[in-house]
Parts: C-alpha cells; sequence; structure tokens
C-alpha cells in the first residue's frame, strides 16, 4: 500500500510513492550481485511506416520513441541492479506492441526469472479497484459522492463533514494509521497477525485528525479502510466479492484477487518479496542509518522475506494480489472507460486535484488515482504500491495510448529509494521521444 512516507507530495514520502514522475536522484552505490538471468521478449515490433508521397505533408512527430529492445532491456538491468533488487518486471504496451523486461529472480538463492504472469502484493494500487467500486455503487444510486462518512461508519471524527468525495481524494485530515509506530511493532512480533478495518481506524482515531474536511491534501490509508466499510454497507456483500462480481471477472482478472484475512499464501506463480530491517521503514517515516545502508550495500546485511507477512492490515487500502498482465489490462480499463458509465467516467478523470496549491499544474491525485504531465507531449493517469516486500507502478497515457507497469520484490533500496517509482525515469526515458530525466544509472 502506499505507506506514510510514501505516495506523494514534497517533504511527503507517502505522496511521493503513489509515484515518483519527477526526475529521480542518482544513486551512488557499489554494484551488486544479482543473479545473472535477465530477459526481455518484444511481443510484436512495429513495422517500417511506407513512405510518403513527394506531396503529403509533414507528418506530425511522435510522441513516442521507436522501442529499442536491446536498448531498453539494458536499461532497466543496469537501473535494477543498482536499486540491488532481487526482481523486477517492466511492462510496456505501446502502438508498436506488448514489450516485457525482466531482471533477476522471484526468490534469493534461486534462478527463477521473474514473469508478468507473476502475482505479487500490489498494495495501494488497490486503491485503484476500491475507487472504482465506490463509484459504481454512484452509478447504481447506492450512494452519492456528496453524502457524509457518517451515513455510512459511526464514530469517525468529523464525520458529518467528512465525504465520500474527500475520502476519495485523500482530504479527509484524518492521521493515516499506518504512520502509528505501533502497527508496525506489532506486525514484526506477529507477521500472521489478523487485523481488521475497524482496528486499524481505531488507531487512527486515537490521534486528532491533521485538518479540517477539505481543507488541503495529506496521503492516508485511513481514508480508503473508511470507504471498503462504505462500500460493503451500500453495496450488500463483502469488499472481496464485489471485486470479483464488478471488476475482476467483468474484465478478465484471473489472476487478481484480495485475500481472506487468514490468507497469507500468494497464488502460483508468484514471487517472495524483500526488504532490509523492519516493518516501520515501510510503513513510517524512518530513513535507513547509515550503518545499515553500508551493511546492505557490502552484502553483509541480506533483506528479510515478508512475502507472507500478514495483508490483512491494507484491504482495501492495499490488500489486492495481482500480476503484471492484469494490472495492465485493468489500468487501460479503468482510464480508457471500460469500467465507468461516461458520465461517471467524465467525473473521474476530472477528479484529480493538485496537491499543492502553489503548484496547479504538479502532481495532481483524484479518485483514488495520480495524474500528472512529465514531457510536453505526454501525461499519465497512474497510482503506486508499497508495502513491506513489494514495489509496484501502474499508468496509462491516454493520448499516447502507452500503458506501463513496474514491480519489484523489495520494497526500499539500500538508501531508501521505493524501487518500482525509482525504475520510473528509466522506462519513461525509453519511451518517451525528447525526454531525459535523471536516473539511478545516471
Amino acid at each position: 500500500m502506499k505507506m506514510s512516507r510514501a505516495d506523494d507530495d514534497a517533504p511527503n514520502r507517502a505522496a511521493r510513492r503513489v509515484a515518483l514522475l519527477a526526475p529521480c536522484a542518482a544513486l551512488l552505490i557499489a554494484s551488486c550481485a544479482l543473479p545473472s538471468e535477465a530477459s526481455f521478449t518484444a511481443v510484436s515490433a512495429m513495422s517500417p511506416a511506407p513512405a510518403a508521397a513527394a506531396s503529403a505533408p509533414s507528418p506530425t512527430p511522435s510522441a513516442l520513441k521507436p522501442v529499442d529492445p536491446a536498448a531498453f532491456q539494458s536499461a532497466v538491468e543496469r537501473a535494477a541492479r543498482k536499486l540491488m533488487v532481487p526482481g523486477a518486471v517492466v511492462l510496456l504496451r505501446t502502438p508498436q506492441g506488448t514489450f516485457r523486461a525482466t531482471v533477476g529472480t522471484t526468490e534469493l538463492g534461486t534462478a527463477k526469472a521473474p514473469t508478468t504472469g507473476d502475482h505479487f502484493r500490489i498494495a495501494s494500487n488497490t486503491k485503484t479497484m476500491t475507487s472504482a467500486l465506490i463509484i459504481l455503487l454512484a452509478q447504481d444510486g447506492r450512494l452519492r459522492l456528496s453524502d457524509p462518512v457518517s451515513a455510512y461508519v459511526p464514530g469517525v471524527p468529523n464525520g458529518e463533514h467528512i465525504t465520500i468525495a474527500d475520502l476519495l481524494k485523500m482530504r479527509s485530515g484524518l492521521y493515516n494509521y499506518t504512520s502509528a509506530p505501533e502497527l508496525a511493532a506489532a506486525l514484526d512480533a506477529d507477521p500472521r497477525r489478523v487485523e481488521t478495518p475497524q482496528a486499524m481506524l481505531d488507531i487512527a482515531f486515537r490521534r486528532p485528525p491533521n485538518f479540517a474536511p477539505d481543507a488541503s491534501y495529506e496521503y492516508s490509508n485511513t481514508n480508503y479502510a473508511l470507504l471498503g466499510l462504505v462500500a460493503e454497507k451500500a453495496g450488500g456483500h463483502p469488499l472481496a466479492e464485489q471485486f470479483r462480481n464488478r471488476l475482476f471477472v467483468p474484465l478478465g482478472l484471473v489472476g487478481t484477487s484480495l485475500p481472506a484475512a487468514d490468507d497469507l499464501s500468494l497464488p502460483a506463480p508468484s514471487s517472495h518479496g524483500y526488504m532490509y530491517g523492519g516493518s516501520a521503514y515501510a510503513l513510517v517515516d524512518r530513513p535507513y542509518p547509515d550503518d545499515m545502508q553500508a551493511a546492505a550495500r557490502s552484502g553483509k546485511l541480506r533483506p528479510a522475506d515478508y512475502t507472507h507477512q500478514n495483508p490483512s492490515y491494507a484491504t482495501a487500502a492495499g490488500g489486492v494480489i495481482s500480476t503484471a498482465d492484469d494490472l495492465a489490462t485493468w489500468i487501460r480499463a479503468l482510464v480508457t472507460g471500460k469500467v465507468l458509465h461516461p458520465h461517471f467516467q467524465q467525473q473521474w478523470l476530472h477528479s484529480p486535484q493538485a496537491q499543492d496549491p502553489a503548484a496547479p499544474e504538479g502532481q495532481k491525485y483524484g479518485y483514488g488515482i495520480a495524474y500528472q504531465r512529465f514531457g510536453p507531449s505526454a501525461s499519465m493517469y497512474y497510482h503506486g504500491g508499497e508495502l513491506p516486500g513489494f514495489n509496484s507502478f501502474i499508468g496509462h497515457d491516454p493520448d499516447n495510448e502507452v500503458t506501463l507497469v513496474i514491480w519489484t520484490n523489495l520494497t526500499l533500496s539500500p538508501d531508501g529509494k521505493t524501487t518500482a517509482q525509482a525504475l520510473l525515469p528509466t522506462a519513461l526515458n525509453q519511451i518517451y521521444a525528447g525526454l531525459s530525466l535523471p536516473t539511478v544509472a545516471d
């Protein structure tokens, strides 16, 4: 899920981790030992365009580069090695075709190369699904986005003044429960521990709100824990059942599911997920100390396996399991109007609001989706996900018909970078003409 320090406004790492589309600082780390297995498959390549007639007008320059499979693979591999990720996948779909880059392994100590069909925990990318379900329920007339949350969930501080739309856009002011140090401590003390949304809300509500409803933006998983309960109340069925029947089955997302609270498994094939240090480094804004960074870079400190930490604390905010193939289908369908009716689709597309009022053209967040321009001819609707063990990014650019999915099985690099987001500039530079973002491999 997107954690408190991650997912995205400048000093707030929580905001930056939705997905970092701004240039990334270069990593100055020692070379790392990763399995040598790395592969790239170009499923289809662009055919050369026929020569234009002499009298034809000059074509408008494309915003996209021709994808060079060898250069793409090489760039992804260099960046992944700098980040010291055990394994990484980049799935790209453009008008040229579908391209897959994979690096490393799904399990340390083995040579199991990752694939776009491997299951992993998508963390806060779940929010795109929770928000879509809420809007579907609004289409059905079962709720209104202007409704107060108090109409569905009792005991919410300022609940009579916080609307469903405020929750969707991260503008409730409610304390982010994943910022609470006691949650990380409890997860590390008992990784199999079963949590409930109400228990997470209890953690949040013990702290006062950070601001009045709709007065500001602040990324908070508490908003989506509440939206999960709203969906169950308005929809009349458990969240997992509604996800399956209204989103996953209609779109053919056969590798996507919200597991039961006591289910720690991932369907086969799947990737292990790793992280240096305890859960607080992902859940709370706690940087790695210098000695830990040095030990990780030298190989003296190995990342811990978080694959089977119970994600029940995440649920509607970040509990879904999926694959890169499914996520590419999902984000494209969501952005291009295959999920919502036209009226509500337009509301969704226009929902992103500047996170910082002083930067109205900067990063925006809307109904479970972020939006940003990162070049003169490119913009993207996107989200990111992070929890102990995994980091991921999903995005779709409707103007240029680009879909991009990135996942890694290491939450944070030794110097604290969210790894999938740190790979993003590398991918964008290979996709878009005229774009030259600094990358971790520079």
